[in-house]
Formats: C-alpha cells, structure tokens, sequence
C-alpha cells in the first residue's frame, strides 16, 4: 500500500468522523442511532490511527533499509 491510497483513506475516514458527529443527539448520546452514531466515530479514529502507525512504520523501514 502506498502513501497516496493510505492517505485517501484517512481523509474518508475523516470524512466519516463529520457525518457521524452529525448523527449525534448531544442532548441523549446513549440512546438509538447516537450509540451508532458514536461507534463509528470510534471506527474510524481507530482508523486513522492504524493508518498513521503503518505510514509510522512505513518511514522507519525505508530509512533502515538505506543505512
């Protein structure tokens, strides 16, 4: 996987995060759709994370590599 794909996926999962946020019943978090609202918005920043430490790795490889 290279770069450009690991960055499109962050920025939908971002995307993702927007709609989700927009989902939540702030007043009522834990009740219906908000709970699903709200794990997905956990999904996707577990995500952007993974997406972020393979990118991590990634980096630490080539330069390993090189030396």
């Amino acid at each position: 996987m290279n770069k450009t794909l690991s960055i499109i996926l962050i920025v939908l999962a971002l995307g993702l995060i927007a709609y989700n946020v927009t989902l939540v019943d702030f007043e009522n978090p834990f009740q219906g759709d908000s709970t699903i609202a709200l794990i997905g918005i956990l999904a996707s920043l577990c995500a952007v994370v993974l997406l972020l430490i393979f990118i991590a790795s990634k980096k630490i490889e080539k330069k390993l590599k090189e030396d």
